[in-house]
């Protein structure tokens, strides 16, 4: 999964966030930086470039995932890690990142209160989590390709957890459950490119917890063919470009 997840989503789908995001990061001027949920690495490395001075601690659950992001970046210290229970010494970061990690935790405001915990003093937490399933050209075209190929059977992944936390108020509520003060709030809308709607129906169908779903059916290879027929038909044929749309979030400890 990891490879195809990089291969195929993460140029489209986190690099054009991960350059934001890093860019936010940078203006901010960190010394130790604490990356939760990193995955493969692409804001660790962007984050890097931007500030290439800082101190980066990356993590992820998967150790699939460490694995994959320490070769691909080694300038950081890749660890292990569950944001719910973070083997970090209290105040030891200025800045706690998180790209489209948080709708992932089972806890969110236990997850918040460890960042809370390893934020110092005047420390900032940025993240981000993807809007609704609707507003993201390749997400929905491949939800709905889904679901037309596996009528009653299609997994609601897309829609119950990426595009599952996308009401600010429900993660302000979150974040000052925690104890921390929610400072800004913006939506984004940035443009994917993809070398072709296939690319992406693949990297859906063999990177993410939606292969699992389709890989036990007798007809799987049919469903895979049907939906990336699908998706081809709603996006066009060759490169494609599809607005995404994200809230990126900044908190810190009150004042």
């Amino acid at each position: 999964m990891p490879e195809a997840y990089e291969r195929h989503l993460v140029p489209v789908l986190f690099q054009p966030f991960a350059e934001d995001l890093a860019a936010r990061a940078a203006a901010l001027r960190p010394r130790t930086v604490l990356e939760l949920a990193a995955g493969t690495g692409v804001l660790t490395s962007a984050l890097l470039t931007a500030v290439p001075t800082a101190s980066v601690v990356a993590t992820d659950l998967n150790e699939t995932m460490v694995a994959a992001g320490s070769a691909r970046e080694p300038r950081a210290d890749w660890r292990q890690a569950d944001a719910q229970r973070l083997p970090f010494e209290d105040g030891g970061f200025d800045l706690v990142l998180c790209q489209f990690g948080v709708m992932f935790f089972p806890d969110r405001p236990a997850a918040y209160a460890e960042v809370s915990r390893v934020l110092a003093p005047q420390g900032r937490f940025l993240f981000n989590s993807w809007g609704p399933l609707a507003s993201h050209g390749f997400d929905a075209a491949f939800q709905a390709a889904l679901e037309e190929s596996m009528p009653g059977g299609a997994p609601a992944f897309l829609k119950d957890v990426p595009h599952g936390y996308t009401d600010p108020a429900q993660v302000a509520a979150d974040v000052e459950a925690a104890g921390l003060t929610l400072a800004t709030v913006q939506e984004l809308t940035l443009d994917g490119v993809a070398e072709s709607a296939a690319s992406v129906a693949t990297g859906f169908l063999t990177g993410t917890p939606v292969s699992a779903a389709v890989h036990d059916r007798e007809d799987a290879r049919a469903v895979r063919a049907a939906v990336t027929q699908k998706m081809t038909d709603r996006l066009g044929t060759g490169p494609v470009t599809a607005p995404m749309t994200a809230t990126v979030y900044t908190a810190h400890h009150p004042a």
